[in-house]
């Protein structure tokens, strides 16, 4: 399958408290009618546990096609758009290093670190970044490298990348990102302030082509850190 790489851990879902299998399956069918069409990110999404990226409170919502919260403002992205970012930066093949920008829970970081070699990801709120690396370490997700940092700079010591993915809205592209990709590298961005669209980004050779894909709502892409 397109962007299942050799040597990539899968989650191994045997021994990790599950909900009911058929709310799972209902999900893929809803994502599935949405449009999603990349087989790969939707058995990665089926086998996900996305009850563990939650609180025990809102774990039962873990299947249901909605964002929900997770502290300090900040949000688990519902499952059809952590689908399509997904489907849209594997759209032009597997990829090697990916840069996220914006942890968060660690979902989105999960999913891709099943579809692509490395995972560089990016988060400026220490204590989710410390929830998503034991989420990490409990899925036995090796593939992922992880720094407290302000996710408008990206991470340049490690670039550039072959695909990016931001999980918070900048008003406008930060070009320090854009000078992260690579050659033929993608950006998948929500870009906006009270209006929002979902863009890709790609970098050729005459510099950077643009494909506004659908109206989106997340939370900003604020500067700095929090300890």
């Amino acid at each position: 399958m397109r962007g299942v790489l050799t040597g990539v851990s899968r989650v191994d879902l045997n021994g990790i408290g599950m909900t009911s299998q058929r709310t799972r399956e209902r999900l893929i069918q809803r994502l599935s009618e949405q449009g999603i069409r990349d087989l790969a990110v939707l058995d990665v999404i089926r086998s996900t546990p996305r009850h563990l990226f939650l609180d025990e409170a809102m774990a039962h919502r873990a299947y249901e096609d909605v964002a929900l919260p997770i502290g300090f403002q900040q949000t688990l992205s519902q499952p059809y758009i952590v689908a399509r970012m997904t489907e849209l930066l594997l759209a032009a093949g597997p990829l090697r290093r990916v840069l996220e920008i914006g942890t968060g829970s660690g979902y989105q970081t999960a999913i891709l670190a099943q579809l692509v070699e490395e995972v560089y990801s990016v988060e400026r709120i220490r204590p989710l970044q410390q929830k998503a690396r034991q989420r990490m370490r409990q899925l036995k997700l090796r593939n992922v490298h992880m720094s407290h940092a302000d996710g408008i700079l990206g991470w340049p010591e490690k670039g550039p990348f072959d695909g990016i993915l931001t999980t918070a809205a900048p008003e406008r592209i930060p070009e320090s990102l854009l000078e992260q990709l690579a050659p033929g590298g993608r950006l998948v961005i929500p870009v906006g302030g009270e209006s929002q669209h979902l863009q890709v980004v790609t970098r050729t050779h005459e510099g950077f082509a643009t494909d506004i894909v659908e109206a989106v709502n997340f939370v900003p892409l604020r500067p700095g850190t929090v300890k």
